[in-house]
This record gives structure tokens, sequence and C-alpha cells, in this order.
């Protein structure tokens, strides 16, 4: 199975599950390795007879679809973004849920994985959020289709290296040793609350004073279905709410969101 049959095999199958094949360029590999192996284990000799074996066995393609799933995270990732985040995003969102007469923050993290960036925010809101969003809460909502990772995340257990780009204060007050890997504390833990949700389908209702949607829909998902994600989103997020997206994906063409003021991936709702 070599590389160009995978790419014509992505690009007549992707569709079918809404997805597209150029958002998986650069983890090509990784699905690969999942489609051998699921052509061994049903003695499919190649790609053709994997193609044939779904068109008898429509089902098949809920198989496909958790092979296609992209799982690569870590605690801080694009640490720029959170930068942002704290010194200028969180003051704004604070003053208006002041404004309004409300005591908390509350966040979406749509296709959060095993937790890492649920997690992430949790630690930047006790560690360092700035002065302006002390006396507030925040309640994270993380919705993912995929039900062993929402257990991951729940336990909150992680291999050393994916907590890297996180400072060795946090780690030492946030994290325990054990069974060879860090579990974050609970008092961490207890802000955030997992659901299990295909964004696909849609998101919690909120209203969010915050989204992430990053490294998901708007590198994985067709075209109109980006479009109807950012749609949802622009729905569930309150006047003013912020979009956070990957740092090297783009919104569809769209009037619902404008960049906040000059930073990379973040975005204010119209």
């Amino acid at each position: 199975m070599n590389d160009p049959q995978v790419v014509a095999f992505l690009q007549r199958m992707l569709p079918r599950l809404s997805l597209r094949e150029r958002g998986f360029r650069r983890v090509r590999g990784q699905v690969r390795k999942r489609i051998s192996r699921r052509l061994s284990a049903l003695s499919l000799s190649d790609l053709g007879a994997y193609e044939r074996f779904i068109d008898g066995h429509p089902e098949e393609l809920v198989e496909l679809d958790g092979m296609c799933r992209i799982t690569i995270s870590r605690f801080c990732r694009d640490r720029e973004i959170w930068t942002a985040l704290r010194q200028r995003v969180f003051p704004e969102l604070a003053a208006r849920a002041r404004t309004a007469g409300r005591g908390n923050l509350r966040a979406l993290s749509a296709g959060c994985a095993s937790g890492e960036e649920p997690y992430t925010l949790s630690l930047l809101w006790e560690f360092s959020r700035p002065t302006d969003c002390h006396g507030l809460s925040l309640l994270v909502d993380a919705v993912d289709a995929d039900l062993d990772l929402l257990e991951r995340a729940r336990r909150g257990c992680y291999p050393r290296g994916t907590l890297r780009e996180l400072d060795s204060r946090c780690i030492e007050q946030a994290f325990e040793p054990i069974d060879g890997e860090l579990r974050l504390r609970e008092r961490y833990r207890a802000r955030v609350r997992f659901l299990c949700q295909d964004v696909r389908e849609g998101v919690p209702a909120g209203p969010y004073d915050l989204a992430f949607a990053r490294n998901l829909p708007f590198t994985y998902f067709s075209e109109p279905l980006q479009c109807r994600v950012l749609a949802d989103l622009h729905g569930r997020l309150r006047p003013q709410g912020a979009l956070v997206i990957g740092a090297h994906e783009r919104l569809p063409d769209t009037q619902l969101f404008r960049p906040w003021s000059d930073l990379r991936a973040i975005f204010v709702r119209c």
C-alpha cells in the first residue's frame, strides 16, 4: 500500500464522512498504518478490496471514521495563543461578565481528545489568570466523539513529554506521579466537564464566552461542514465571545466572526 494509493482511496472515501483528504497530508502515515491493520484484521488484500467491502457493508464507514481521528495534542500547545488569551482576551471577557452581573466565564473545548486543551485552560486560570479575572470562576465543557479518549481525559494521567511546555512550578503543584505518569490533581480537573458528542452533529447549547475549535473542523472537515460548524459555534457563543482556532488554520469566508484585534487564530463573534 503506497502513498499515492492511500491518497486516491481517501479522496474517494472521505467525502462520505464529510472530511477532506487535504487536511490529512501531514498525518497520512498515521492513517495508513491504521488502515493497514484493518485490512489484516479483515483478511483483505488491498485498498480496492477494502473499498468494495465498505460498499457492501456501509457500517464499516464507522470504523474508517475512527481510523481518521487524529489525536496529537499536548499541554499549552501553541504557547503564544495562550499568552494572548491571558493578556488580552480574558480581561475583556471578564469585564463583560461583570457588566452582565455574572460570576463566571464558560468555555467550550470542541474536539478535546484526551483533555490536554481544557486542562491547560484550567491550569492557566489557576496559575496565571490576570487580576481582572479574580473573583470569577471558570466552567469548561469539553466534548469529543471518542469514548476511549474521554475516559483517558477523565483520568487525567499523562506522560511527562506532553507537559514539556508547562513551567516547572505548575507541574510540581498541579500533578502527582502515578504508575509512571503524572496525574492532574482533582482540584484542577473539577472545573472541566467531559461530554461525548461529535461536533459534526452539534455542540452543547452554552452560552459560552470562549470556544476552542482547534486543529479539527478547520483542518479535516469538508468546507460545507466547516461552515455549518462555524454557524453552530456562532449560535453558542455570547455576543463578542471569543473563538480560538489552530495556529495554522483559517476560517471559511464568513461574516459571523472577525479577527480579535491583531491576534493570530483568535476571533470575536459579530
